[in-house]
């Protein structure tokens, strides 16, 4: 009996896409996609700890999918040269060995950070230019100019054996871009008619109607900024990598015969970088070291300083506390907070303007005027996206739940049908044929902890531990004991920290102490050696005693000396 040969279904193998970070919050970003023997990772970024996670310097994804396929993995490549995009390199290159592709400026900021833990010499970086295309395994991955509020921004068309799948990274649709490079809008719509499985899109404004304003309308502010301010200094801060804005107060400056002086080692960092490879065009004779100063006029002076989320070791905070070393507030300085607060940050940023503003500062920020714009495409640019590329699977990427659905719900009223959308969370595996796709289980995925040297180790028992400690305090019961018999031979002592002034609270501390004894006598009445259950006795006798006095659950910690 003959049978229907038809056509080819293509390859059995199906393309597997892993978001690892970036997915219902705000950094952390990365994904990978796996196809057979060959992994590609697309950014490795960090994020900043929230409120509950006392201690903690910053957050990175948890590799350990990475880890136990290393084998696998054929290179890393890197959107632009934000934290929240390369920011775990220097941890996750310490035990991957691998490949990093990435535009010129992208490399040059990673290698800053990568010199601090004495990877540069070692690390493989391998520098890119948008058009270029890179060969990794059984995928190829072809870099594409966007705009964003870095320099040398890309996209990503990965082309695998099932279809081609595109990572816009972080972008905008810039018309009038400072460095006269639109994105390649062209590009897109070629991509769109060949044909494109799966589009990942930023959706860090998905929620915010309308266009994102151009970066120059930036400049025309801080120009009005400076042109009212004739006779006093002008302190401008912004994130440290971004390098357009500084090119902006950097012309301003230049144009009203100010010197610019850098303040912040990631800011010092990121300008010397930037002028080096020919992203900073400063003037000559325009730039002084911030101990130059004192030999300005107010009027001939701006200081270019990091801090605009109001970070607690920032430049700008510490002026605002009058802490630094170098610069402090003088009545009526222009104080420019070129940023928005990142989700989170709000409070600090508050702070530190108020902290200003009591100082006698003339302080300039968002909401009051036009002093930023954001490096994220709004609806009607990722509508446009979608009319490009037209995919035939979307999956929104970068942002809080809410922003991924209402990229989803976005993409909807472009005709896209709902199961074909994927909101995603990380860890889940999203597998792709050429014309299907579902989400198919998890791998292991999460946070990594960064507390100082220690990478890891600092995990939620821990973290419940600093919490606690910080809500309700610290007792701890010194008791010295005959190891023989148990008995009681000095104490017990009770120290409190953060519990109570032990001052003015020795009667509460006498009662408790009696308290401990007491169940001490009964223990060694009863025979009982077992130093484990002494200590157990002692916690829930004077935790007992406590809560009905104060109504508090300090931490106990009980010490038997031995003699």
């Amino acid at each position: 009996m003959a049978t229907r040969r038809g056509k080819s279904k293509g390859p059995k193998t199906k393309l597997r896409v892993i978001p690892l970070g970036g997915l219902e919050e705000i950094g952390k970003n990365m994904t990978i996609l796996e196809y057979g023997e060959d992994i590609v990772v697309i950014d490795c970024g960090m994020s900043f700890p929230e409120d509950d996670m006392p201690g903690i310097d910053l957050v990175i994804p948890d590799v350990s999918y990475l880890m136990k396929n290393q084998e696998k993995v054929r290179g890393i490549v890197l959107t632009h040269g934000h934290e929240d995009h390369i920011g775990a390199l220097p941890y996750v290159l310490k035990d991957l060995d691998v490949p990093v592709f990435g535009t010129l400026l992208t490399l040059g900021l990673l290698k800053n950070k990568l010199e601090e833990h004495g990877l540069a010499e070692t690390a493989q970086l391998h520098t890119v230019v948008p058009g270029e295309t890179v060969k990794l395994g059984r995928m190829s991955v072809e870099f594409i100019h966007t705009n964003h509020s870095i320099a040398d921004s890309v996209a990503l068309a990965i082309h695998t054996p099932v279809g081609t799948v595109i990572h816009t990274g972080d972008f905008k649709v810039d018309y009038t871009p400072i460095d006269g490079e639109v994105l390649d809008l062209r590009r897109f719509a070629q991509l769109g008619s060949e044909g494109v499985l799966l589009l990942m899109s930023d959706s860090t404004n998905a929620d915010r109607p309308g266009f994102t304003q151009s970066e120059k309308t930036v400049g025309k502010a801080f120009e009005k900024a400076f042109e009212e301010t004739t006779k006093n200094r002008i302190l401008v801060a912004t994130f440290a990598s971004n390098i357009h804005r500084m090119q902006q107060v950097i012309n301003a400056a230049y144009a009203h015969g100010r010197k610019v002086a850098i303040l912040g080692r990631s800011m010092v960092n990121t300008v010397k970088t930037a002028s080096e490879l020919d992203y900073l065009d400063v003037p000559k004779g325009t730039l002084i070291d911030i101990t130059e100063i004192k030999h300005y006029k107010d009027e001939q002076l701006v200081i270019l300083s990091t801090g605009s989320q109001g970070e607690s070791m920032s430049a700008l905070t510490r002026i605002a506390l009058g802490e630094h070393r170098q610069v402090s507030i003088k009545p009526n300085d222009k104080v420019i907070i070129s940023a928005s607060a990142i989700p989170g940050n709000e409070r600090n940023v508050t702070r530190v303007i108020n902290e200003l503003i009591k100082q006698g500062a003339d302080v300039v920020y968002q909401g009051i005027e036009d002093i930023h714009v954001s490096g994220h495409a709004r609806q009607e640019e990722l509508k446009l996206m979608l009319a490009l590329t037209k995919p035939r699977f979307f999956m929104p990427v970068h942002g809080e739940f809410m922003h991924l659905t209402s990229h989803k719900n976005l993409a909807m009223t472009m005709g896209m049908k709902k199961e074909d959308i994927f909101v995603m969370k990380i860890g889940d595996v999203l597998e792709l044929g050429r014309n299907q796709a579902a989400i198919n289980g998890s791998v292991q995925a999460g946070q990594v902890m960064v507390d100082g040297l220690g990478v890891g180790d600092v995990g939620n028992i821990v973290l419940r531990d600093r919490k606690h400690l910080s809500q309700d305090g610290l007792i701890t019961v010194v008791v010295t004991m005959d190891k023989a018999s148990g008995t009681v031979i000095a104490g017990p002592d009770i120290i409190s920290r953060g519990f109570v002034y032990v001052r003015e609270a020795e009667g509460l501390m006498e009662e408790a102490r009696d308290v401990v004894l007491e169940a001490l006598e009964e223990c060694e009445a009863k025979n009982i050696t077992s130093w484990n259950y002494i200590k157990s006795v002692i916690k829930d006798t004077l935790k007992n005693y406590v809560w009905q006095k104060t109504k508090r659950s300090p931490m106990i910690l009980p010490i038997i000396m031995e003699v």
